[in-house]
């Protein structure tokens, strides 16, 4: 085993698919794991693999995933030496992080202020801004005061986004067109993100037209090693929410991808960045790069990243949360070979785009040379409308990016599932394009396809 010795039973504060993959990788490195549950998970097929499991509460996140007390309890209970948050739910969340340090407990992310510095996104933009980082302007954190709003909003100018200060994933990010819609959209964001991370914070951003979505994902120890594990490509979205992601980021000049990583490296390490986290960017021919924001937690689509270039993100979080060097975790030149697609797979009415929850009558994953899947589920598990409705993620590897969304394809029609519906027909829509089978990327492609066939 190389993780730290005093690392050797970890609690997942998580659920599904990302809690199974954090089970995985604490067992391959030779530790034990704790998972914790809702009531309408209890039936999950990955406790079985966990070494030890507790409730913490009823379905509603609120009272379980988001309830701090019922997590902290149960890491004492079962004397854990560290903390896995997963993504979404707490693992942005400063003050969690800072109790679970407070206990005695290694949180297997960022250190609390970083998290706070960084993870609240107009904090974030303030710091990267002082640093020299390219960005567009933006509003102050605004509360319920809608006239407040307003005013923000002419000084700005329209088109907007609104967006939650605290979290991530795309979730509570609204369109803002003109000021007729503030009194319905803005009480709207604030309740998606006070279901989603806790908090009713938000601001507002100008509405960059057609770019693309690029990230970068980094790894850092605790002694001021960073190191850019190359980046991504999620232009692909609906509503925000990614729907397609890959690695590395076709059709864009790799000198310019070099300097940017070079110039994120360099602002990250003297932030004494720890543990992972990524950076997210928009792109235009025009305007170049523009900061978006700091994810100080694991990506949903960390897998695209893994499999070019052999590194397991999750184990390397472990040991370096744990207090091992970067060079001892992550080579110091990282390879890049082939090219990965990660495609989610949601219970949701492929037409209307609306949560399907039900039973898994029937699912069986492709099992295929090049294709990986990721998923918290098994056949008769319930998908809850509690929850994200997120089934399982598809990641297929190829040489080329071609056979990746060749590969991809035929992966999700091997795919049999029944009891829901799922958004299947829609992501092959999506691999069947012109315009993605060429690369010719933006956050609007799904929007322009969709737009289209309404005609």
């Amino acid at each position: 085993m190389t993780t730290t010795a005093a690392v050797k039973r970890i609690l997942v504060a998580n659920r599904g698919a990302i809690a199974r993959r954090v089970i995985r990788a604490i067992r391959e490195l030779g530790l034990e794991s704790v998972a914790v549950y809702s009531e309408a998970d209890k039936d999950l097929p990955y406790l079985q693999e966990a070494d030890f499991i507790e409730c913490i509460g009823p379905a509603a996140a609120l009272q379980s995933y988001l309830n701090q007390q019922a997590i902290l309890e149960a890491a004492r209970k079962y004397r854990v030496d560290a903390l896995h948050p997963g993504y979404g739910f707490l693992s942005e969340n400063a003050g969690f992080a800072r109790a679970v340090q407070d206990a005695g407990i290694c949180f297997i992310g960022p250190s609390p202020d970083l998290i706070q510095m960084l993870g609240h996104k107009t904090q974030a933009r303030d710091t990267m801004r002082a640093a020299g980082m390219p960005m567009v302007d933006s509003s102050i954190v605004l509360g319920d005061d809608l006239n407040e709003v307003r005013h923000a909003a002419e000084q700005l100018g329209y088109p907007l986004l609104i967006k939650p200060a605290s979290g991530g994933g795309g979730i509570g990010m609204l369109p803002l067109l003109s000021a007729d819609q503030i009194e319905t959209e803005w009480p709207r964001a604030r309740s998606i993100s006070e279901r989603s991370f806790g908090r009713t914070d938000l601001y507002l951003e100008p509405f960059i037209q057609s770019p693309r979505h690029i990230e970068f994902q980094f790894l850092a120890d605790k002694y001021g090693g960073v190191r850019c594990i190359y980046e991504r490509d999620c232009s692909t979205q609906r509503r925000h929410q990614k729907v397609l992601e890959e690695a590395p980021a076709p059709s864009l000049d790799r000198t310019l991808i070099a300097a940017m990583a070079t110039q994120l490296e360099s602002i990250l390490a003297a932030l004494r960045y720890d543990v992972i986290g990524t950076v997210e960017m928009l792109y235009t021919p025009e305007r170049g790069f523009s900061f978006l924001e700091v994810n100080t937690r694991l990506q949903v689509e960390h897998a695209v990243t893994e499999e070019v270039t052999g590194i397991d993100l999750v184990k390397a979080q472990i040991r370096l949360a744990a207090g091992e060097q970067i060079d001892k975790v992550v080579p110091k030149t990282v390879s890049l070979e082939g090219h990965a697609l990660e495609a989610r797979i949601y219970a949701e009415d492929p037409v209307r785009f609306i949560p399907s929850p039900g039973v898994l009558k029937e699912f069986t994953p492709p099992c295929m040379d090049g294709v990986r899947i990721e998923t918290g589920y098994q056949q008769g598990s319930r998908i809850s409308s509690y929850y994200d409705p997120l089934i399982a993620k598809v990641i297929a590897k190829a040489d080329t990016r071609d056979e990746a969304i060749r590969l991809l394809s035929v992966a999700l029609h091997a795919f049999t599932i029944s009891g829901l519906k799922t958004n299947i027909p829609f992501i092959q829509r999506v691999l069947a394009d012109q315009d993605f089978d060429r690369a010719v990327l933006s956050t609007e492609i799904v929007q322009r396809m969709l737009a289209e066939s309404s005609t």
